[in-house]
């Protein structure tokens, strides 16, 4: 499975340039033929919390309309980084997954919100799973912080899943952490990691851009720098089953203690 993140900077609170941008990046990363392509986390509109009541999609309609669209124009399966969705009960930051055929597989809403951030003032926290099969493979998605909470990611892989795509605005004054976390997640799950940061600023922060594609060994096998770029890498998803078996610790997993 080829997958290709679009590292790329965000244009605060103008979903419209936003958009315009995606659909010309999806077209350049087509040239490489990959089976997946993956966004950044609320890629729409930035970090523009204090306005999501004016810049949010109305039940992400649009994200999901444009996003589908695109899926089916390139025959080319879509994580769709994040959006906010507006909904009576409140704004999510939510990913929707697509197939080949522009069919939404799935969707997950972000459930740990970053404080240090200000999240938890203007968003509303998910409460579900992020699972879907994509081309078949038993896949999940999650969001930036997410990955600071092992437990979480634990919850899907002994639910199955053999990819986890992270999805991102994870700034640079915690680039370590990041790197990290990441190369952590994919030892503990023997899962691959995808990870699709932004790169660029908005008028608070820095990102740090370094998407990471890691093996289920640990194993970082493309990394990006902290500029806008393509990170592309062909997964070998035959070496989930093997590291499983190696080292078999799910097997070993002491169930009635924890």
């Amino acid at each position: 499975m080829k997958v290709t993140c679009l590292q790329f900077d965000i244009v605060f609170g103008n979903p419209s340039a936003n958009k315009q941008r995606v659909q010309e990046e999806i077209t350049k990363a087509m040239v490489g033929a990959p089976d997946v392509i993956v966004l950044p986390e609320l890629w729409t509109t930035g970090y523009d919390l204090t306005r999501l009541d004016d810049i949010a999609d109305t039940n992400g309609a649009e994200s999901q309309l444009f996003l589908s669209n695109l899926a089916k124009e390139h025959h080319v399966n879509i994580v769709g980084g994040s959006i906010a969705k507006k909904t009576d009960a409140g704004i999510t930051n939510t990913t929707y997954f697509f197939n080949r055929s522009g069919d939404c597989i799935g969707e997950y809403s972000k459930v740990h919100l970053f404080k240090l951030m200000d999240e938890h003032l203007y968003l509303k926290a998910g409460n579900t799973k992020g699972h879907f099969k994509l081309d078949g493979i038993s896949s999940s998605g999650v969001i930036c912080y997410d990955i600071r909470f092992p437990e979480w990611l634990r919850a899907h892989t002994t639910d199955g899943a053999e990819i986890v795509f992270v999805v991102a605005q994870w700034p640079l004054a915690r680039l370590e952490h990041w790197r990290t976390l990441l190369i952590s997640r994919a030892i503990e799950n023997q899962c691959y990691i995808v990870a699709c940061n932004r790169s660029g600023s908005d008028p608070n922060n820095e990102f740090a851009g370094h998407s990471m594609i890691i093996d289920p060994w640990g194993e970082v096998v493309a990394e990006a720098s902290k500029h806008p770029e393509h990170l592309t890498a062909t997964l070998d998803l035959e070496k989930v089953p093997q590291v499983r078996k190696q080292i078999p610790i799910f097997a070993d997993r002491r169930t009635d203690l924890y």
